[in-house]
């Protein structure tokens, strides 16, 4: 058990990671308030801790909704100590056959919601001058793979507000950090990703076997969620957490790699670099 209880509100606890994070937390003693958008999702939510698990009936881009429903959230289940902002999805498409409203509901979910709910929270953070905010982010956000364009650029840009909005609040007691998950074993790349259909052969090449693997590897992901879970909480528990926390060996892999990459190239290209200057 928790050896001291917090309130965590975790968005999307209906599958996948965000009902790992819910559950965790919850089999560790705290309280956690669940977002759901589906009546039957928030009785089995309720029905896992019925003293402690508090859903709320909420999909975070109905921006305008927000601010009661935290209101809400904090009658049923206290002040807000941790936020995850979990809930969002994926994209699978290249650049140039997906539409510009893809591109919009992509980020709306996996960072306009995100920031509203940040900016509902933070009132009460400031005022207590404490909390923790954890955005789950992806590998996606700092490494990039094709046919997820849309995808990676979302969580690029929650991984940059994240790291920004740690310097911004770091002075009154609150904490953000970046969860950047690998490969875990949920739908994300199943019936939850959203697929943009194939109309250019010229992306044949690249695109149909990125695709056909991705399908394929849907529920053998090297992953566990349930340890994922375990992972948040010795986070939120950390007297220093990080900026930024990545989670799976294939995540630190190709991490590593980028990095590796970024250094040759940036040495590569110093010259050129420092010649912009007034001399």
């Amino acid at each position: 058990m928790a050896s001291t209880p917090k309130t965590f509100l975790v968005t999307g606890v209906s599958s996948g990671l965000g009902r790992a994070f819910a559950s965790g937390a919850l089999e560790a003693g705290h309280h956690v308030i669940g977002t759901v958008r589906r009546e039957g999702d928030a009785e089995t939510f309720a029905a896992l801790a019925p003293d402690r698990a508090h859903p709320v009936m909420l999909e975070v881009t109905d921006f305008d909704a927000i601010p009661a429903a935290i209101v809400e959230a904090e009658r049923q289940g206290g002040p807000i100590d941790v936020l995850v902002n979990n809930a969002g999805y994926g994209h699978e498409g290249v650049l140039e056959e997906s539409s510009m409203d893809d591109l919009q509901r992509q980020f709306a979910a996996n960072v306009f919601g995100p920031v509203a709910m940040i900016k509902a929270v933070l009132p009460g953070m400031r005022e207590r001058r404490r909390g923790h905010i954890v955005n789950v982010t992806s590998m996606g956000g700092f490494i990039t793979m094709p046919g997820i364009t849309f995808y990676c650029g979302s969580k690029f840009a929650l991984e940059g507000i994240s790291e920004a909005l740690g310097k911004e609040v770091a002075s009154l007691g609150i904490r953000v950090t970046a969860l950047a998950p690998g490969q875990f074993r949920t739908d994300w790349a199943g019936r939850s990703m959203d697929r943009t259909p194939r109309s250019i052969t010229d992306y044949d090449a690249v695109m149909d076997p990125i695709r056909a693997a991705r399908q394929a590897k849907s529920g053998n992901q090297p992953g566990d969620p349930a340890k994922a879970a375990q992972a948040l909480l010795a986070l939120v528990d950390a007297e220093n957490p990080p900026v930024r926390l990545f989670l799976g060996d294939d995540a630190l892999g190709l991490v590593e790699q980028k990095l590796d990459g970024m250094r040759a190239e940036i040495g590569a290209w110093e010259e050129l670099s420092r010649s912009t200057s007034f001399a």
